[in-house]
């Protein structure tokens, strides 16, 4: 799972894109209990979702014409100058190039060579988000139309490790990306391949699960808030309760509540 030790390569930032970010703060905080706290105007209507006072998300307007509203993966690196070269010559591409973010740190947005859209955070005096976990962001997924490529590409970019977890019946594995050499506690996010008819936009793209307490109810807030589900709460042996959704724009986000390593898969049974 994430922790905020925030190597090269592991997950650092999370934000949403909006076209209403009055809209969608109060969805997510009526969802997760975050408050929005915008930062200065100079930062264009940016801010932050906190909880207790630490960062857990952030939030904007959107900023590319044509963009659609939704949560964008980040990742670290130490020098995004070379990371965006290690995009281009593995068959990414440069949605906008590094740029400085006061003495915070720099910024670049990529696509992979499947469409699929995320970034990078070069820190500087920010390295990442205070709170990962309980609370807050817990594990990032990619759905990809072509799995192999995407090891391919996040390997040669960030040096990820990959391990194949065999899925129940003829429905293939899950890819599981980790920070290299950290093997499975190094475990940060994972990768699945859909066709383009089962993908909800029949493209690629990066999503973020967010921890919660109790997966059914966090459901039916973010349908009365106008969300929709596009897989209902579900258990999965090894890994806990789930459930996919899409909020009240059409942004895909997870809820997540993790297994307790403690207590025996058969509990109950």
């Amino acid at each position: 799972m994430l922790t905020n030790d925030y190597v090269p390569g592991a997950p650092n930032w999370v934000d949403l894109g909006s076209r209403d970010v009055a809209a969608a703060a109060a969805f997510y905080g009526d969802l997760f209990g975050w408050q929005f706290r915008r930062a200065g105007s100079e930062m264009g209507g940016y801010g932050m979702f906190q909880e207790d006072g630490a960062t857990v998300a952030a939030l904007g307007p959107l900023q590319e014409e044509h963009a659609q509203p939704a949560w964008t993966v980040y990742f670290h690196t130490p020098d995004a100058d070379a990371t965006t070269k290690a995009v281009e010559q593995a068959g990414g591409g440069v949605r906008f190039p590094p740029m400085a973010v006061a003495d915070q740190g720099r910024l670049a947005g990529y696509t992979d060579p499947d469409g699929a859209e995320f970034a990078v955070w070069e820190p500087g005096t920010l390295v990442g988000l205070d709170k990962v976990g309980a609370g807050g962001l817990c594990w990032t997924e990619l759905y990809t139309t072509d799995s192999a490529r995407a090891k391919q590409f996040y390997g040669a970019v960030f040096d990820w490790d990959f391990e194949d977890m065999p899925l129940p019946g003829d429905a293939g594995s899950y890819v599981v990306a980790s920070r290299s050499g950290g093997g499975q506690e190094g475990s940060h996010g994972g990768i699945m391949q859909l066709g383009t008819d089962v993908l909800p936009e029949g493209t690629s793209y990066w999503q973020p699960y967010f921890s919660v307490s109790d997966v059914d109810a966090a459901v039916d807030k973010a349908v009365a808030g106008g969300g929709a589900v596009l897989m209902p709460g579900t258990d999965l042996a090894g890994v806990g309760r789930l459930a996919l959704l899409r909020d009240a724009e059409g942004a895909f986000f997870a809820l997540l509540r993790a297994a307790d390593p403690a207590v025996p898969a058969d509990a109950g049974s």
